[in-house]
């Protein structure tokens, strides 16, 4: 113990003496970067739920952030490692890094554990030297074109999974990107395979508050001779029998005693790729910003799955069976001053569409759209004292049957209402729709404004949903004589919820 007070101490005493060296004069101060700089963001509430419930309204974003995210926080450090000679195009360099996680002591079932927190962000970059007008970067490429504020979302994102260099620069009004690296640790993690990802954004920024974007990337997962983790394919494997998980058993069934016939692994290769487009606007009258966001993205396909027959896993190799998958994204969110420093709207509408044309016989998350409208006004009694409601309602849809339940007793239907336990279908409904409805008082240290932070809430949220508990939980979801704790049937969820969230 004395021990660990001790090397504490010389931590916190090696902290105060380079922040304090890397403080600026006073005549400096106007003019220079500081060396350090660290900021970050903080979200976390307390919500009591006597539903059953883990502490969120519904169960995601798409019927709005607000009561539908957990706790978050993020430290994020910049290091100035060198600093360019005033008024020339002398080299400069500085570091970046962000440390980021889902979890706050008490707020979550992590309990601030610091194993749920990851370095999300670490670069450097730098310019001047030959090329003063360009930036350069290498380490994490993430790029994205601002917010979709009500969803936390942000569909025009590219290069989250990368990890290499690009250079960016600015041509009159157009800001240039291009950029090359490595995705293959984020998308395989341990079965890491190279996955070459190069890409870059083209974006207008005129004057009187307009930009436009756009932009895209591919990624290529090439063949590698001997690489188990490579892509392959297992040939000969029906759809229905791989989502079953009966291809190794059908083949015995059918090739008794011909374990070691089992197909081998065929070589292939696998790409992906997204597009993104974003138009900003504002300054027109009440108007203070629109956003629209899109993007369209064929998903990486999976590299494999296993299962399992006589206590013996069998690997069968997915490249074919999962490299037909889309998603088309379009968000648009508005923020309006109704009347200047009493009352601000913001106005939010997003629309997904997910297809998989290798799969044409059961419902996924990959066969699905939905549609979303979120409304919310915060009228300002004094600069600290605010008052919120919003509204959103919701729409989903299996395009391949059924996928959720109405009812408590919706176990008994799964194909055309009747009860099938060989089906593909799962509950009686292929649609959800969600209404939500929160209110409450905001106070806000840093004046009016909808986005202003830091912000202590404290908000009421309600929740009708055709789905039976439409929200995480831990009920026992079985119509059976031993199911000791009962079942249970709602519709509606309650939420009261103290929470906080600030960037600073």
């Amino acid at each position: 113990m004395i021990l660990s007070r001790k090397y504490l101490a010389w931590f916190l005493g090696a902290v105060l003496t380079c922040s304090w060296s890397a403080l600026p004069t006073p005549a400096q101060a106007e003019v220079q970067e500081p060396r350090v700089s660290v900021g970050g963001y903080l979200r976390l509430m307390a919500r009591p739920d006597f539903q059953g419930g883990h502490g969120k309204l519904g169960h995601w974003n798409l019927y709005g952030r607000l009561l539908n995210e957990g706790p978050w926080a993020a430290l994020e450090l910049r290091l100035l490692l060198l600093r360019a000679q005033p008024g020339s195009s002398s080299p400069w360099a500085r570091a970046h890094f962000r440390i980021e996680g889902g979890t706050v002591a008490g707020g979550s079932g992590g309990n601030g554990s610091l194993a749920e927190f990851r370095l999300s962000r670490a670069y450097v970059e730098a310019g001047g030297g030959i090329l003063p007008g360009l930036t350069w970067r290498i380490g994490t490429l993430e790029t994205w074109f601002g917010d979709l504020g009500l969803y936390d979302m942000r569909p025009s994102q590219l290069f989250e999974q990368t990890l290499g260099l690009s250079a960016q620069g600015q041509l009159g009004p157009v800001e240039l990107m291009v950029g090359l690296g490595d995705s293959g640790f984020p998308i395989r993690q341990l079965n890491y395979s190279p996955i070459l990802t190069a890409g870059g954004f083209a974006r207008l920024r005129a004057p009187k508050g307009f930009e436009l974007a756009l932009g895209g990337q591919v990624l290529f997962e090439p063949s590698v001779q001997g690489s188990r983790n490579a892509p392959y394919d297992t040939p000969g494997i029906d759809y229905e029998d791989w989502l079953r998980g009966e291809v190794v058993e059908n083949f015995l069934r059918e090739n008794p005693g011909q374990e070691e016939s089992f197909p081998d692994p065929v070589a292939a290769q696998a790409l992906s790729g997204r597009l993104i487009g974003y138009l900003g606007f504002g300054g027109l009258g009440p108007l203070l910003w629109n956003s629209v966001h899109a993007s369209f993205e064929r998903r990486h396909p999976l590299q494999s799955s296993t299962e399992s027959l006589n206590g013996e896993d069998v690997i069968l190799y997915t490249k074919s069976l999962t490299d037909q998958r889309f998603q088309l994204t379009v968000g648009n969110e508005m923020q309006l001053e109704l009347v200047p420093n009493r009352l601000e709207l913001a106005w939010g509408l997003l629309y997904g569409n997910h297809w998989d044309e290798d799969n044409e016989i059961a419902p996924s998350d990959h066969d699905r759209w939905y549609l979303s409208t979120v409304l919310r006004l915060q009228a300002f009694a004094t600069p600290f004292l605010h008052f919120l409601v919003e509204s959103s309602i919701a729409q989903e849809v299996s395009t391949q049957g059924n996928i959720w339940r109405n009812h408590g007793d919706s176990i008994f239907q799964s194909s055309a209402g009747q009860a099938d336990s060989e089906g593909l279908e799962f509950g009686d409904a292929d649609t959800r729709t969600t209404w939500q409805g929160k209110a409450g008082v905001v106070l806000s240290p840093l004046g009016a404004g909808i986005y202003a932070r830091p912000s202590l809430r404290v908000l009421y949220g309600i929740q009708y949903s055709t789905q039976n508990n439409a929200f995480g939980n831990s009920f026992v979801e079985e119509v059976s004589q031993w199911n000791d704790f009962g079942s249970w049937e709602t519709h509606l969820h309650h939420v009261l919820a103290l929470e906080v969230e600030a960037w600073f």
